[in-house]
C-alpha cells in the first residue's frame, strides 16, 4: 500500500518521526558529559524511550490489522 488509508495514518507517522529525532536529538547531546551521574543517565534512557516509542508508533501505523 503505497498511499495512505486515511489523515490519521500521516499524523502518526509524522509524530513516531519527531519522537525518533527528539530522542536521538538528546542522545546527540551528550547528556553524561554536561550532567553526570543519575541525572545524565535519565536523559539517556529518556532518549532511547522516545527512540523506541516513536519506532513503536511508526510500526504500529503502517501496520494494516485489516477487519476485525
Amino acid at each position: 500500500m503505497l498511499g495512505f488509508s486515511d489523515g490519521l495514518e500521516l499524523l502518526g507517522l509524522v509524530t513516531g518521526a519527531l519522537l525518533v529525532l527528539v530522542g536521538l536529538g538528546t542522545i546527540a547531546g551528550t547528556p553524561w558529559a554536561t550532567l553526570g551521574g543519575a541525572v545524565g543517565g535519565l536523559k539517556v534512557v529518556g532518549g532511547l524511550l522516545a527512540i523506541g516509542v516513536g519506532v513503536g508508533l511508526g510500526w504500529l501505523t503502517r501496520t494494516d490489522a485489516g477487519p476485525a
